[in-house]
């Protein structure tokens, strides 16, 4: 299986591009800055190190990335690990390795990145659970329904 999960933010602002040909597809890349929570090297200075780890998103997905995030901006994506190969202007061999983005989730609040407090929603306190509503309705299970028949 070859699944990664990400969550971090954009170390630049996601560069899109198009195909060229008569089905044109948006092709995003950027890069994530994910910390590492423990680092041998850092871990008595109490930071944490740092990952860029480059991304690309295609069709409607790339699409909406490119137009909803820039660079500082916290990202969730879910994908597969790529690694290409290709030759270099040099002639050398070059390997990228690469998330192709599957799924991604927004991870705040548009106005509090543009406000400069990234991850303000995360931190705030719960609010308080709402109450019940008076008018939900609660049936009755009809006689000879078990509870093993229930499909939850």
């Amino acid at each position: 299986m070859n699944k990664v999960i990400l969550m971090g933010n954009l170390a630049r602002d996601p560069e899109v591009r198009y195909t060229s040909g008569e089905n044109q597809m948006a092709v995003t890349r950027f890069a994530i800055a994910v910390n590492r929570r423990f680092s041998r090297s850092n871990q008595q200075n109490g930071q944490s190190d740092v990952d860029f780890i480059n991304c690309v998103a295609f069709g409607k997905t790339g699409e909406t990335i490119g137009n909803y995030f820039t660079k500082g901006r916290k990202i969730l994506v879910s994908g597969r690990l790529q690694v290409s190969s290709y030759d270099g202007k040099d002639g050398q061999k070059r390997y990228s390795t690469d998330v192709v983005v599957e799924d991604f989730e927004f991870c705040e609040r548009r106005s509090d990145a543009e406000n400069g407090s990234f991850g303000a929603a995360q931190q705030s306190a719960p609010s308080a659970p709402k109450p019940a509503s008076t008018s939900e309705k609660f049936y009755e299970m009809p006689d000879g329904v078990d509870d093993e028949d229930l499909p939850f």
